[in-house]
């Protein structure tokens, strides 16, 4: 070989070391590998720890504008040639103008990707020199036909946490209109926080997987988004995975977002949640719940009086039957709905300050709850935290059109709740129609303030706000610029809403707790619990196939969680029972909607009597110790789960199934020894490891650190 072929190979080499050979700029340390060529795309997405590479050399971005006329422009990143750099651990791509449908557009628009030990941060800055233009949408990062192994499924966090097998399979699963473009891409998107309770989501494996994160202080709306774009032959198979941002930046504007982060991870879906919550940890700062709704088991709801009129249970049912029907199975908290003279969903938020007065009013009530307090009872007092009714006086007279969400024409937000009789025609044709208060508004402010001065003087130990843990899809917009731009960190203003109100209880009375629907995690943490919505199910099993509560649970263990979706009737009441207090979530006993009590179901009420007075007798660890999911123990039998808790140096391993036949498996606690056991059904604990469960069994281990 010549001195000058050994020259230019040594050259060649020292190229690649330096990440610039053949225009590939390449990132990399001891877990990460990420390139991208001349063209910004995206080479090499590797986990230098197990060897697989996600990416395939496709565009990283893509951007949306509109102009007067026509909305959604799409600019493309193969259209557009950057200018790039590296320095360091960063490199970045910068584009002085960008080209849309032939012609040359002024946005500016630099992307920066910065390697981190575990993660790729991806950030970007915009600057819109176009006049008549808003810059809506930024798509970035996108890692397009990306290369998953087999055993990769989806985990989204909707509603604390859904799995699906198959993305692909839920993509083309999903109902096309032909509205959309289905013809260029199939989609699949969900958006934080709109029912999302976290900002992430992940391709995972058994072993390894890629997590998606937008880490961002501002709670701003964020898609989490797939598609399925047509391969050679045609069929929609190449699967493109990605996170979409709104940045509504009109002309001579300019936004920024350094939030959005790819991990190439190993180990299992744990990961994600341990990713997301060191992320989170930054902010995360939760009350502490009053004693009693950390020890309490659960609750019941029932609804006193209907939209439509109908009376369910008296006021004088309220400490009697209810009471008892709650102490049959060991409840002694409860949670009425429809308590005011109008009934459920009516007159909000007029209706809280009148009681029936044919059932003597606020003082029958006030005793109703006093004496379902005798004896240790606990009462949650049900408030709507966003709806005015259109026909309440405080809409038709006072404050309600000025607080309520108005969309990008101006005219109000409207919602409608029905809830039929035994008839057709008021859930046809008659529904409770509402607006939405901005939960950014002081003035609603004041009106959740004297909805907790009421509940104080009603006698309440707790002041729930329905639907405040939750975004709207419509929100309010800013009508005041060339180009109307919603509102997106409202989930942001419900959190702040909400600790705004927790401290102006916690200055009245600390034991005073406070509740809210649906679970978010900037939300959580303001509150003292959380009344979900979610099935029990196993994911991969059941119609409630693809819930997956676990994550969040497992991610933010301090929220208190109720289990809503159990109504009583149905063919599976004892393993969804089981798992829910394998899960550590709190009791919901609802029955017929609402309509009816536990005692009506007799098949729940005894298996429910069972669980809760298992839960009690364990309540230090099952209530009050720190869930962890699956770690601290081994079991080989897949097919029965298990789940830890710990407080101090006790462990718990609470055991279930659904099989209709006896389960065994051996169970492994390195570090601990066999205290004792208890169950509810057939289950046996043989040689402190050896373990049997039977059908709808329910079985609790507890074990002492060594």
């Amino acid at each position: 070989m010549s001195n000058k072929i050994i020259t230019l190979v040594f050259f060649l080499s020292m190229s690649v070391l330096n990440g610039t050979a053949q225009n590939v700029y390449t990132l990399k340390n001891r877990n990460i590998d990420f390139s991208v060529d001349s063209q910004g795309n995206l080479v090499s997405l590797k986990n230098n720890q197990t060897g697989q590479d996600y990416a395939s050399g496709e565009p990283m971005w893509r951007l949306y504008y509109d102009r007067s006329g026509e909305k959604e422009i799409q600019v493309l990143a193969k259209n557009n040639q950057p200018q790039i750099t590296q320095s360091g651990n960063e490199i970045s791509i910068v584009y002085n103008n960008l080209k849309s449908k032939n012609e040359t557009i002024k946005f500016g628009l630099t992307l920066r990707m910065v390697l981190e030990e575990n993660m790729v941060r991806f950030s970007s800055r915009i600057h819109n020199n176009e006049p008549h233009t808003i810059i809506r949408e930024l798509q970035y990062p996108l890692v397009g036909n990306i290369q998953t192994p087999d055993d990769h499924k989806l985990l989204f966090t909707q509603k604390g946490g859904h799995i699906y097998p198959d993305a692909k399979k839920k993509i083309h699963s999903t109902d096309f209109s032909y509205r959309g473009p289905d013809h260029h891409f199939r989609s699949l998107k969900v958006t934080y926080p709109i029912g999302v309770a976290a900002n992430c989501y992940a391709l995972m494996g058994e072993e390894q997987g890629l997590y998606f994160g937008s880490h961002d202080q501002t709670f701003q709306s964020t898609c989490h988004g797939l598609r399925l774009y047509p391969d050679t032959n045609g069929d929609f198979e190449e699967l493109e995975s990605g996170l979409y941002k709104y940045p509504n930046c009109q002309f001579d504007e300019s936004w920024e977002n350094d939030a959005n982060v790819i991990a190439p991870y190993n180990g299992d879906w744990h990961q994600t949640a341990k990713l997301y919550r060191a992320w989170a940890n930054t902010w995360w700062n939760p009350s502490e719940p009053p004693v009693w709704v950390k020890e309490m088991i659960g609750f019941q709801r029932m609804i006193l009086k209907h939209q439509n009129g109908e009376r369910l249970f008296s006021y004088d049912e309220f400490a009697t039957r209810i009471k008892d029907a709650g102490k049959s199975v060991g409840i002694n908290v409860a949670f009425p709905f429809g308590w005011w003279n109008s009934g459920m969903d009516n007159g909000y938020p007029d209706s809280y300050y009148e009681t029936d007065p044919t059932q003597g009013g606020d003082k029958a009530w006030k005793k109703a709850v006093a004496d379902y307090q005798k004896d240790g009872g606990k009462v949650i007092m049900y408030y709507n935290g966003k709806l005015i009714d259109k026909e309440s006086d405080y809409y038709v007279n006072g404050e309600g059109k000025d607080v309520s969400y108005r969309n990008s024409s101006g005219t109000e937000m409207n919602e409608a709740y029905k809830f039929p009789g035994e008839g057709t025609f008021s859930g046809l044709f008659n529904p409770r129609s509402f607006v939405v208060a901005n939960a950014n508004d002081p003035r609603w402010h004041q009106q959740l303030q004297k909805m907790a001065d009421h509940a104080f003087e009603l006698g309440a130990n707790c002041v729930f706000y329905d639907q405040m843990g939750y975004a709207e899809s419509i929100t309010n917009w800013d009508l005041s610029k060339e180009f109307p731009v919603p509102d997106l960190q409202v989930i942001l203003n419900k959190a702040e809403a909400m600790k705004k109100i927790h401290d102006y209880i916690d200055k009245r009375d600390k034991e005073m707790a406070i509740g809210i629907e649906w679970i978010t995690d900037v939300t959580s943490q303001h509150v003292d619990f959380v009344h979900g919505i979610f099935g029990a199910g196993t994911a991969g099993t059941g119609n409630r196939h693809t819930n997956f509560i676990d994550w969040f649970r497992y991610t933010f263990p301090e929220v208190i969680i109720t289990f809503r979706d159990l109504d009583g009737n149905e063919s599976d009441v004892e393993w969804q029972s089981n798992r829910a207090a394998m899960l550590g979530l709190r009791s919901n006993l609802q029955t017929f909607r609402l309509r009816g009590l536990i005692d009506e179901t007799p098949r729940l009420q005894q298996h429910q009597a069972k669980v809760n007075k298992l839960i009690e007798k364990y309540n230090s660890l099952m209530l009050l110790g720190t869930y962890c999911d699956t770690e601290g123990f081994s079991i080989d039998n897949k097919a029965i789960e298990a789940r830890s808790y710990i407080n101090g140096n006790r462990m718990a391993i609470i055991m279930t199934h659904k099989q209709n036949k006896a389960l065994t498996a051996n169970l492994q606690v390195p570090g601990y020894r066999y205290v004792e056991s208890d169950c509810v059904g057939e289950a046996t604990v043989m040689n402190e490891s050896h373990v049997t469960i039977g059908e709808n069994g329910l079985l609790v281990i507890i074990f002492r650190k060594l």
